[in-house]
C-alpha cells in the first residue's frame, strides 16, 4: 500500500491532489465568467433596482361621479378605492380572489374588486355599498341584513351586500335554491347564511324591488347601454 500511495504523489500517475486542486480552479473559473456576463437586467434584479411602472392618470366613474387618480398599472381597483378614495367598504381580506368580501358592481355585475385592475375599469359604472345609503334611506338589502341578523363579524357583509343586490337586479323573482347557487361566490367566517339566504328570498317575495337610490343608479346604466 505505501508503495502505491508513493507512486501516485510522486510518480507519473494523476493523483487525488491534482484533481482536487484541478476542479478548485475550473469552478473559480466558471464563477468569474458566469459574473462577468451576466446581462445588465440581471444585474439590476440581484441589486434589488427594479423599478415599476410610472403612475399615470386614471378616471373611474364610481357611484355617480367621476375621480381622475393617478395610479400604477398595478393598483388594483379594491386598492384605489381603499388608499386613494376613503371608500373602504369593500373589505381586502382574503386577499386570493376566493371570499367575495370586496364585491363592487362593475356596469351591473358584481365582481371582485380584488381581481380587476383600476385601469381596466376607466370607462365602466362602479357601485360600491356606500352607494346604498343616503342619510337615513338605505337599500332594502341592507334593512334585510338587520332584520334576519346577517352579520356578525361584519367582514364579509358589505361584499355580500352587493353580491345581494346585484343578484337581486337580474333575478327579481328567486327562488331560495337560486339565491342560494346565485350567492355561491361569496365566503360568510361565522356561517350566517341561513340569515343572508332570508333576508334576499323575502326581497324576492316582493319583485326584488330596489331602493330609491339603486333604481336612479340602474336607470343610468340602462341609458348608457342602450
Amino acid at each position: 500500500m505505501r508503495d502505491r500511495k508513493d507512486q501516485n504523489e510522486s510518480g507519473s500517475g494523476f493523483s487525488r491532489r491534482d484533481f482536487l486542486k484541478g476542479s478548485s480552479a475550473a469552478a473559480a473559473a466558471t464563477a468569474m465568467a458566469t459574473s462577468a456576463t451576466e446581462s445588465p437586467a440581471q444585474q439590476s434584479q440581484s441589486q434589488g433596482n427594479v423599478a415599476s411602472a410610472e403612475a399615470r392618470d386614471v378616471t373611474l366613474s364610481i357611484n355617480g361621479q367621476q375621480h381622475t387618480l393617478s395610479l400604477e398599472p398595478r393598483v388594483t381597483l379594491l386598492d384605489a378605492l381603499r388608499n386613494d378614495l376613503n371608500l373602504t367598504g369593500a373589505k381586502d381580506v382574503c386577499d386570493t380572489t376566493t371570499c367575495g368580501a370586496c364585491t363592487v358592481l362593475i356596469d351591473g355585475k358584481a365582481t371582485y374588486a380584488c381581481a380587476r385592475f383600476a385601469v381596466e375599469c376607466e370607462g365602466a359604472e362602479i357601485q360600491t355599498v356606500e352607494s346604498l345609503r343616503n342619510g337615513s334611506e338605505v337599500d332594502e338589502v341592507i334593512e334585510g341584513f338587520v332584520e334576519h341578523d346577517a352579520m356578525q363579524c361584519g367582514f364579509c357583509t358589505p361584499g355580500f351586500v352587493m353580491a345581494t343586490r346585484a343578484f337581486l337586479n337580474e333575478n327579481p323573482n328567486a327562488s331560495l335554491e337560486d339565491i342560494q347557487k346565485g350567492l355561491g361566490g361569496n365566503i360568510c367566517r361565522c356561517g350566517t347564511y341561513h340569515g343572508i339566504t332570508q333576508c334576499a328570498l323575502q326581497i324576492a317575495q316582493k319583485g326584488g324591488a330596489c331602493s330609491w337610490l339603486n333604481e336612479r343608479l340602474v336607470g343610468d346604466l340602462v341609458a348608457k347601454t342602450a
